[in-house]
């Protein structure tokens, strides 16, 4: 039996932009935040920043998504606060400019590999704790997932696997409780 851990929102890319403004509006909501980006000098300063504001301060976890074991640290630092997902926001993500031609290849490896495998993972990861907790998963997509985007061909094909993949993924676990949706802004 697992002791019961309390519920969070765990935001990933939260050291900037939409993830960051996530933060600030879940928390500003009365959720606890979890924030999880590579740069733990920005990740501690939107702490700082949150509670500050009178909420509670987000924990905080310096974890680089593209490496293998991320979510099994980002799952030891949870269970060391004796915390699980609630809601897991999957945010972390870049795109680059330019024809796939002519781009680093191992560029646009790593980005598959952050923008498709990472959240994928991240998404699977806490399917348990999500029923228990009757959460949801966020996925942060984008209008370029509804289209091909020459110039920018490998980013446009990520994000039109995480609205595939959420679409999906909302049909499979709604019997069970848990939310799935797929946030696509425009250009940021």
């Amino acid at each position: 039996m697992t002791p019961e851990r309390r519920p969070i929102t765990l935001i990933t890319g939260a050291s900037a932009g939409i993830g960051s403004a996530l933060a600030r509006v879940y928390a500003a909501n009365g959720h606890e935040v979890m924030l999880v980006a590579r740069r733990a000098d920005r990740l501690a300063a939107l702490a700082d920043e949150i509670a500050s504001r009178g909420h509670r301060r987000p924990l905080v976890a310096a974890v680089d998504l593209q490496v293998r074991d991320a979510v099994r640290q980002i799952d030891e630092q949870m269970a060391g606060q004796g915390v699980e997902p609630e809601i897991v926001v999957n945010n972390a993500g870049f795109g680059l400019l330019g024809p796939a031609a002519s781009l680093d290849h191992a560029e646009q490896l790593a980005m598959i590999d952050l923008n498709i495998r990472a959240l994928t993972e991240l998404s699977l990861a806490w399917i348990d704790a999500l029923k228990r907790q009757q959460g949801g998963i966020l996925n942060v997509g984008s209008v370029a997932g509804f289209l091909p985007g020459p110039g920018m061909a490998v980013y446009y094909a990520t994000k039109a696997y995480v609205l595939s993949f959420s679409q999906a993924l909302h049909y499979e676990l709604k019997p069970s409780g848990v939310r799935v949706t797929v946030l696509c802004p425009g250009p940021v």
